[in-house]
């Protein structure tokens, strides 16, 4: 009985997104709200307000990174997804596993904000993005093995995939391996990465990428 649950359970990718939406939903919510004014007691003058709007820049930052890293990863998510005919429970957990990874990520946002000059804040965010990554390939090579995608999909889909989460981790690695030197250039060396897969301008390399 076990054994036919285990092959009727958990086809439908319809579930998997709709859970995912709600998932990511929440997670770019709860970015925001960890977001607050300057305390009005300690505001008395115009410069005292500017003073305490540059002081909420480490958490904007993070909260910026953390958008576009959570966007990058839904559209990702979302474009596996869109390539699949059927799923089944192991891929249902699998993508249940990248989706825990992607709750974590308003408490590595958090912490970077709060520790914007510690390494070990840092490299904690970094590795959230890692095993996002991970998750993620792991979801899409699992659907190739299983033979979930659709006969129809182009068949450059599959290298596409691929080769988009490794040069993104590849490069986020770069902005970690960055973070050793000073946590500054690695953060802004990973804004700028994901600023091009937000852009995606038309260069000749970048676009590749």
């Amino acid at each position: 009985m076990g054994v036919v649950y285990n092959r009727l359970a958990g086809q439908d990718v319809g579930r998997i997104a709709a859970l995912s939406d709600g998932i990511f939903a929440v997670a770019m919510t709860l970015l925001v709200l960890d977001i607050h004014l300057p305390e009005t007691s300690g505001v008395h003058s115009e410069a005292e307000l500017w003073a305490g709007l540059v002081a909420l820049a480490p958490r904007l930052v993070a909260w910026l990174m953390s958008m576009m890293t959570l966007g990058i990863f839904w559209l990702g998510q979302q474009t596996q997804l869109n390539h699949l005919q059927r799923a089944d429970r192991n891929l249902s957990w699998l993508h249940f596993v990248f989706l825990a990874v992607i709750t974590l990520m308003p408490f590595s946002t958090r912490l970077l904000a709060e520790f914007f000059s510690y390494r070990v804040a840092f490299f904690l965010y970094w590795a959230n993005i890692l095993f996002a990554g991970l998750a993620l390939m792991a979801c899409w090579l699992y659907a190739e093995r299983a033979r979930l995608v659709r006969v129809d999909a182009p068949p450059e889909i599959a290298g596409a995939i691929c080769r988009r989460i490794i040069y993104a981790q590849a490069l986020y690695a770069f902005g970690a391996a960055l973070g050793l030197v000073h946590v500054g250039l690695g953060v802004a060396f990973i804004l700028l990465v994901q600023l091009n897969y937000v852009i995606a301008p038309k260069l000749p390399i970048l676009y590749k990428l």
